[in-house]
C-alpha cells in the first residue's frame, strides 16, 4: 500500500522514478498562493474602471442637474415672455387678417392698373410719313441714351447743316449755330430723361411687388426706399426744367437778335434817306 503511494506520488522520467535536486521540488501550497494573487489582480482591473465610472457619471449628472434647474427654469421663463410677446404682435400689433387684407389690396391694384399704366407710357406717337423724318423719329422714341451720336447726325440730315463761311452773313450764321445747339441739347436731353422714367417706373413696380409680400417691420425700409425714388423722379424732372428753360431763355435771345437786327437796318435806312434829303 505504501508502496503504491509512493510510486504514484514519485515523478517519473521515460518510466523511471525521478531523484532530482531537492530544491527544485515543487512546494505542496505555493500554487494555491500565485492563484490567490492573480484573482485579487484580476478583481482591482474590474474594480477601478467602475469606481472611475461612477464618478464620471455623478460629475455629468450634476451638470444635468444644474441646466434642467437653474437654467432651464430661466429659459422657460423666456420662452413664455417670447410667446407672450409673439400672440401680441399676432393678435393687436399686425393682425394676420389685416396683413393679408392690405395685401390682397396691393395684389388686385397692381393687377387692374399696372397694365394700362404701361400701354400709356409705350403708346408710340409715330407720325412721320418720309424715311428721314422717320428715322428722326424712331430715335426720338428710342428712350435710350446711346441713340445720341445717331440723334445728332439725324437732325443734321433733317434740319440742314450751317452754310459756309462765304454763304451767309456771320451773324446769321452763329444765330444757326446757336439755335441749332440748344435744339440738340434739348432733343437729347429728352432720350436721358426717358430712360430715366423707365428706371423709376421699374423701381415702382418693384416696390408695389416688394409692399405685396411685405411683413410687419418692414415699413420703414420701404418707405425708405420710396424717399430715395422720388428724390431720384425730382432730379429727373429738375433736369427737363433746366433744359427748358435753356431753350426758352435761347428763343428769347434770338428774337432779341432780331429786334436787334431790325434797329440797325432802321438806322441804315434813317441815315440814307437824311443823306437823299441833304444833297438834295
Amino acid at each position: 500500500m505504501t508502496d503504491h503511494v509512493q510510486s504514484e506520488a514519485t515523478p517519473l522520467l521515460n518510466g523511471e522514478p525521478y531523484k532530482g535536486d531537492p530544491a527544485f521540488a515543487p512546494k505542496p501550497r505555493a500554487w494555491k498562493r500565485r492563484v490567490l494573487i492573480g484573482v485579487l489582480l484580476v478583481e482591482t482591473c474590474f474594480a477601478l474602471p467602475k469606481l472611475a465610472h461612477g464618478q464620471f457619471l455623478s460629475v455629468f449628472n450634476a451638470i444635468f442637474s444644474s441646466i434642467q434647474n437653474d437654467i432651464g427654469s430661466s429659459l422657460s421663463a423666456i420662452n413664455q415672455v417670447a410667446q407672450q410677446m409673439q400672440k401680441l404682435y399676432q393678435t393687436t400689433v399686425a393682425p394676420l387678417a389685416a396683413i393679408n387684407q392690405a395685401r390682397g389690396f396691393v395684389a388686385n391694384s397692381i393687377n387692374t392698373y399696372r397694365g394700362r399704366m404701361n400701354q400709356v407710357f409705350n403708346t408710340p406717337f409715330t407720325s412721320a410719313v418720309t424715311p428721314g423724318p422717320q428715322q428722326f423719329e424712331s430715335i426720338l422714341h428710342s428712350r435710350l441714351s446711346t441713340q445720341i451720336p445717331a440723334l445728332q447726325s439725324s437732325f443734321i440730315s433733317n434740319y440742314g447743316a450751317i452754310p459756309q463761311v462765304n454763304a451767309a452773313a456771320p451773324q446769321d450764321r452763329v444765330m444757326m449755330d446757336v439755335d441749332d445747339a440748344l435744339g440738340q441739347e434739348n432733343l437729347k436731353t429728352t432720350l436721358i430723361a426717358d430712360q430715366g422714367a423707365d428706371v423709376i417706373l421699374e423701381t415702382a413696380n418693384q416696390m408695389e411687388n416688394q409692399v405685396a409680400v411685405s411683413t410687419p417691420g418692414s415699413n420703414p425700409f420701404l418707405t425708405a426706399q420710396a424717399q430715395v425714388a422720388n428724390l431720384r423722379c425730382q432730379a429727373y424732372m429738375q433736369k427737363m426744367l433746366a433744359a427748358e428753360l435753356r431753350q426758352e431763355a435761347g428763343r428769347i435771345a434770338h428774337d432779341n437778335v432780331l429786334i436787334k437786327r431790325r434797329t440797325t437796318a432802321t438806322n441804315g435806312i434813317n441815315s440814307l434817306i437824311t443823306g437823299a434829303l441833304t444833297a438834295r
